[in-house]
């Protein structure tokens, strides 16, 4: 029998990272609901806490300190991470549509994607001004503003567009960095020019007068010129004219202005404000569709308005998962009275800061000690996770299903094996339905007219190259899955010199409703259409069915002159080696598994294992490869002694491995010095024996990565010395950016051992 443990029977979906959500991330993840699948889409994988961005701008916090990586909290929320921007939302389909995956099928879903400036009423703002929200975007910008205020040599102007909290705040942030950072350059820190923009007769409109002086104070005393009363009329490169006709001179200008949505909420149909924030209820439960909830900046609850600041966001997150909670179970919801006012702590850039609640205004370096208390121990909760004790699995809520849906999951359980594991033919037909293989001449029978089996026909003069490839999915994204699946399963044409013609798929999907097995079926094979067409290889047919994990595989035929047939031998002494991708594909998804590797260094990895080896190909061909194969399972090593076996059948040759050299993927180091590897890394490392110096080398830290299986990894790729310089700036123009030269061939010695490391 079949276990209904992991059945999905609804999705709940989350649009954006904000404070809301990851709080709700964290109550699903201490209290799972099962039965539900829980997917963030978000347009990215770190998110910054607001409270905590000037001190990031200041450099009292780096990077991780102030943002929340969104992977482990997902992962200890039990929900699939989908790096992607929403563009629009379905509420008929009941679908998200996405910038460059498909549409995301959801049961209920919430918003909480963060505000914008409102740009319409500054002419040229959108070429020439930076928005300092979306927090997320500014971060990056903010990084290109610093290196241009030290690459100039004169005086450098900055003005600021919006004189509320969070424009005073990071104005003074950055008048702290940049002044810190030309004094420790031993420059004058005083030929920054800082200028600050309002619209309303003083500064910080909406706080009390005893603190909008004290700010005037702290303002005046550094120099800051601020213009009251006025508007941002035009920005022109170099130039920002105020509504009084009055033009400043400023390098770069930033906008803190009043705060509005993105248009695409209106044209997906919801009910939205005047300035494009979508109305909900005091349950946060949309005013025009009840499957749909919004929270933080882009919600605009109508009893209860508020202004855009980060702590009414954050104080939604309980209220917001119990009323998603409740949709989902169809349980009436529960209103919610967010709170009047909230403590205001306002830091002047130098560890000093205000607060004020109440008409109680205090300030000093205490206050600001404070609130970098508060800031961390927010933090905290979403950077230190509890780990959680596998407990047996809960019943289904009844609320989670209909009639309909307990005869799916009592089938399921009577499920049989053989044939019968087979997943329904009327699934796979609405499944497949969306898939467009690319169309070839030679493909006489394929999914165009299907069949038995395939017709293919072989070109005369071209022989037939044929592998296979097959794996377990170890991402929560059925949609790169399938991209990642099948670039590794063509990299073996590619890696012989051939062109990929027809492929087979073998899939295993999880036991489930048809709704959701269709859906991850669709996803999946969408990805891995697309690769399969960018190579020219067309999907003829294949097998899918059950099983406990989701799982991929392609047997790819190819085709190839004889003549020009790439093999493992062929390697001569005096050639180069050369990589094309990076390693650390195993140790930073061991980590991951742990729930201990960094998101950006995830999403780098999923990069480059989605770069097909394609073109990577066509290139060492083009430069007169002599030998090549791809670096999968068996490590570098493992893949290099199968080189110099083949090559054995000449005169033979030894290696000799520059460790400085090789390609690294972000994060690698890192966890390998953690002592994290690949469950792989063992019986790869047993090869270590072919290793003249292994002592010596086990040294050095990079070592373990020669042993690191490689998912979708790079070619290695043999090359005479006089062309390897050429290849190698053609492949970077190709956007093989981490390719590199690692090592060389010599004349076989008489030593057992063949390769040899350097650094």
């Amino acid at each position: 029998m079949k276990s209904n443990a992991n059945m999905i029977l609804k999705d709940l979906v989350l649009i954006g990272g904000g404070h809301t959500h990851v709080a709700v991330l964290k109550n699903f993840g201490m209290n799972p609901q099962p039965g539900v699948r829980l997917t963030l889409i978000a347009r990215d994988i770190h998110t910054p806490y607001s409270g905590m961005l000037p001190g990031y701008v200041a450099g009292h916090y780096d990077f991780d300190a102030s943002h929340v990586d969104l992977r482990p909290l997902c992962q200890f929320a039990g929900a699939r991470l989908f790096h992607d921007e929403a563009i629009k939302i379905d509420p008929t389909k009941k679908t998200v549509l996405c910038a460059s995956r498909p549409a995301v099928p959801y049961d209920i879903l919430s918003v909480n994607i963060g505000s914008k400036p409102e740009l319409k009423g500054v002419i040229g703002a959108d070429l020439f001004a930076t928005p300092v929200k979306p927090i997320n975007r500014f971060v990056d910008k903010w990084h290109h503003l610093s290196e241009r205020v030290m690459a100039q040599s004169g005086k450098y102007r900055i003005g600021v567009v919006g004189a509320g909290a969070a424009g005073v705040e990071i104005l003074l942030a950055i008048q702290f960095h940049l002044q810190n950072l030309l004094n420790a350059a031993g420059r004058d820190s005083d030929k920054i020019d800082f200028h600050l923009v309002s619209r309303s007769k003083r500064i910080l409109p909406s706080f009390s007068t005893a603190i909008a002086n004290r700010f005037e104070r702290v303002l005046f005393s550094r120099g800051v010129q601020v213009h009251v009363g006025v508007e941002a009329s035009t920005v022109k490169k170099g130039c920002l004219t105020l509504s009084n006709g009055k033009q400043l001179e400023l390098d770069d200008v930033l906008l803190v202005t009043g705060a509005s949505a993105p248009d695409w909420l209106r044209m997906s149909g919801l009910d939205v404000d005047n300035r494009g924030f979508i109305t909900v209820h005091d349950s946060l439960c949309s005013t025009s569709h009840e499957h749909i909830f919004a929270a933080g900046d882009v919600a605009n609850v109508l009893k209860y308005p508020r202004e855009k600041a980060g702590v009414f966001a954050v104080r939604q997150g309980k209220p917001l998962a119990d009323n998603l909670r409740r949709a989902l179970l169809g349980r009436p919801l529960r209103s919610f009275k967010p709170q009047k006012s909230a403590l205001a702590l306002i830091s002047t850039g130098d560890k000093y800061a205000i607060a004020a609640r109440a008409g109680i205004v205090v300030e000093g370096k205490l206050i600001w000690r404070w609130k970098d208390w508060i800031d961390r121990r927010w933090m905290g909760k979403y950077t230190s996770l509890p780990v959680m004790v596998n407990e047996e699995k809960a019943s289904y809520d009844r609320g989670l299903t209909n009639q309909e849906t307990l005869k799916e999951i009592s089938a399921i359980a009577m499920r049989c094996g053989g044939c019968g594991a087979k997943v329904g033919a009327n699934v796979l037909s609405r499944a497949l339905q969306e898939l467009s293989p690319v169309s070839r001449k030679d493909v006489l029978v394929g999914l165009h007219e299907p069949d038995d089996a395939a017709v293919v026909e072989v070109p005369q003069g071209k022989v037939m190259l044929h592998t296979v490839d097959y794996f377990r999915s170890f991402i929560d994204d059925p949609y790169i899955f399938g991209k990642i699946a099948a670039n590794h399963s063509l990299s073996d044409i590619f890696a012989m010199g051939g062109e990929a013609q027809t492929a087979l798929a073998i899939a295993t999907v999880p036991y489930g409703v048809e709704a959701k097995v269709e859906d991850t079926v669709k996803q999946m094979m969408i990805g891995a259409i697309e690769v399969l067409n960018q190579a020219g290889a067309t999907l003829v047919g294949g097998h899918t069915s059950e099983g406990a994990e989701l799982a991929l595989g392609f047997s790819i035929n190819g085709l190839a002159e004889r003549k020009d047939i790439l093999r493992k031998s062929g390697m001569k002494p005096g050639d180069v080696l050369l990589l094309t991708k990076p390693l650390g594909t195993g140790t930073l998804f061991a980590a991951d598994m742990q729930k201990k590797a960094r998101g950006r260094w995830i999403d780098a990895a999923l990069e480059s294992m989605i770069l097909s080896n394609y073109e990577a190909a066509k290139c060492v061909y083009r430069y007169g490869a002599k030998a090549c194969t791809d670096i999968t399972g068996f490590g570098l090593l493992g893949h290099m002694i199968e080189m110099i076996k083949s090559s054995e059948d000449t005169s033979g040759v030894d290696i000799s491995i520059d460790l400085n050299t090789l390609p690294i993927m972000d994060g690698a180091l890192e966890t390998l010095r953690a002592g994290i590897v690949s469950s792989l890394q063992p019986a790869n490392v047993r090869l270590r024996r072919a290793i003249r110096n292994m002592k010596i080398a086990a040294e050095n830290e990079r070592y373990p990565l020669i042993f690191d299986p490689q998912t979708s990894g790079g070619l290695l790729v043999a090359l005479s010395s006089d062309q390897s310089e050429a290849c190698l700036r053609e492949l970077h123009r190709l956007g093989y950016f981490r390719a590199a030269i690692i090592g060389s061939v010599m004349d076989k010695t008489e030593h057992l051992e063949p390769v040899t490391l350097t650094w």
